[in-house]
């Protein structure tokens, strides 16, 4: 016979950290999402609007689903936090982005887990894996599945491991026995609404993404607001701050696993020497990590706004160079930040 412990144990021979079982009901968290996209924090991101009326209930997704089983897997690896950087020459790049991309990995040892269940069920069942690109409010059936609570950063946070944390879930039909949700520890603390560069937690669990440096830097496509230029910083993937500073990260679980650890050109990298990239030489660094998301364009749209602020004045000369082995540096939105770090920079 299947059981939810003999899950958890298997999910964890194959490198899952955490692994829990959450009921595929109508929590009442998931409401909050309509009233979030109501209010336009989602941007650009059309997706998320398209996709509201299936992420309200998974049995929208998947029908016979009487299961969620949630896993979460470790990726902080030894390395310092962004705020304990304060090199401004350095590139500021997400912790998931270091390593191999999280969605192929997972995805890996997901179907895995599932293959095994088939094999042990003894009946036929229904099952959709998820890694990050289903409609599944997954930090929700987190909580409910025992892992965590959802912090005022809107992270999904464990008391033991902190929340360096990818999720990942199984839309199941068969009926395991759930755990008990998790209950939120977060207390007072404001650490991480304070320290948000833009101000983009406009409330405890409130994120306008539209602010959020993470949204800036990887999800928008076009040009950045020039209102929020200046308080991405060196920032030329993604954002750690509202992680870095959270109390629960103060010793988080450190992982070893291959995967995650950094890359030698993303391991701190200067700014200067990912800008002298060939555009080749960058899709090279990149492929096969998260960071193809943001496309060529928008990391070299990002890395102009991070040298801007910077405020190395030897930089203008390398942003001002004619390059043939760029041909990203013609795109005219990437020229037009290219312009503003130079004016930046000229003072």
């Amino acid at each position: 016979m299947l059981t939810a412990a003999r899950v958890k144990d298997h999910a964890r021979s194959l490198g899952f950290d955490l692994c829990g079982i959450a009921q595929a009901a109508v929590h009442p968290e998931l409401a909050h999402y309509q009233a979030w996209i109501d209010r336009g924090y989602a941007g650009t991101m059309a997706y998320l609007e398209r996709t509201a009326e299936r992420r309200a209930d998974v049995r929208h997704v998947l029908p016979s689903a009487q299961s969620v089983i949630v896993t979460g897997t470790i990726y902080h690896t030894d390395r310092p936090y962004s705020t304990d950087i304060h090199d401004a020459s350095r590139a500021l790049l997400a912790r998931y982005a270091w390593g191999d991309d999280y969605h192929d990995v997972i995805e890996r040892r997901l179907e895995a887990l599932v293959d095994w269940m088939r094999g042990e069920a003894g009946e036929s069942f229904e099952a959709k894996p998820y890694v990050d690109t289903g409609p599944v409010q997954e930090r929700v059936y987190a909580r409910h599945a025992g892992l965590g609570w959802i912090g005022k950063n809107t992270c999904l946070i464990n008391q033991e491991l902190g929340s360096w944390l990818f999720l990942a879930e199984i839309l199941c039909s068969l009926p395991l026995e759930p755990d008990t949700a998790g209950f939120d520890r977060c207390g007072s603390c404001t650490l991480c609404l304070d320290w948000c560069p833009t101000g983009a937690l406009v409330a405890p669990g409130e994120l306008d993404a539209t602010r959020c440096l993470s949204y800036l830097t990887i999800e928008l496509k076009g040009g950045m607001p020039e209102a929020w230029r200046d308080r991405v910083g060196e920032h030329v993937y993604g954002c750690d701050i509202c992680q870095d500073v959270c109390p629960w990260n103060l010793a988080p679980a450190v992982s070893s696993d291959p995967a995650w650890q950094p890359r030698p050109g993303l391991d701190g990298p200067a700014l200067l020497d990912l800008w002298r990239l060939s555009d080749t030489a960058l899709r090279a660094l990149i492929k096969g990590s998260a960071m193809t998301r943001a496309k060529i364009t928008g990391l070299r749209r990002n890395l102009a706004v991070a040298l801007g602020n910077a405020g190395d004045r030897a930089a203008i000369a390398e942003l001002s160079r004619d390059r043939d082995d760029a041909p990203s540096l013609q795109d005219p939105m990437v020229r037009e930040h290219v312009a503003w770090a130079i004016e930046k920079l000229q003072g």
